[in-house]
């Protein structure tokens, strides 16, 4: 391969990593190539950019980061796919489905700005929570006492006083 088209896809991958808050290294070893259009449709849809790279390009890109990924490169062995994404737990998501088979196969990541390396890892991802879902948790729990207040103003405490009367006798 001519050094202008390594240092291409070096940059290209360097760009990806900037672009994308997060991304997996998967083992793709023993996917045929049916297996592999069913693993990037699947990505696609999940909004997952799956790209197929040889290790040697994907190490120097590491390299060139500003983020130190040294934990990462003894997990540059075998054909390597690295999904990146915008929500840290969809890739784990998509790979717990394939868990059975055992390919392809989690050999790292990094999410929510952590290293993850090993198989064993990939509970712990798919257990992250989205930005989106950490927000839908905090709104109910917001909106929880705002909802109790509603409640007892509805079931006939018409006054400040029958609410906290109402909510008070509430169990917790």
């Amino acid at each position: 391969m001519k050094k202008e088209v390594k240092d291409t896809i070096i940059a290209e991958l360097g760009e990806k990593l900037k672009n994308y808050p997060h991304f997996y290294l998967v083992d793709v070893t023993g996917l045929n190539a049916e297996a592999t259009s069913s693993l990037r449709r699947k990505c696609f849809k999940s909004e997952i950019n799956m790209v197929v790279v040889k290790n040697n390009l994907l190490h120097k890109a590491f390299e060139a980061s500003d983020v130190d990924f040294e934990p990462l490169y003894s997990s540059l062995k075998g054909n390597t796919a690295v999904m990146f994404t915008h929500t840290a737990n969809v890739p784990a998501k998509l790979l717990k489905e394939y868990k059975k088979e055992g390919i392809p196969a989690l050999k790292a990541a990094y999410a929510e700005e952590s290293l993850f390396v090993g198989a064993e890892k990939l509970e712990e991802l798919s257990a992250l929570k989205s930005k989106n879902e950490l927000i839908a948790d905090v709104v109910a729990l917001l909106q929880s006492p705002a909802k109790n207040v509603v409640s007892a103003l509805q079931s006939g405490a018409g006054t400040i006083h029958g609410v906290l009367k109402t909510l008070g006798e509430r169990p917790e």
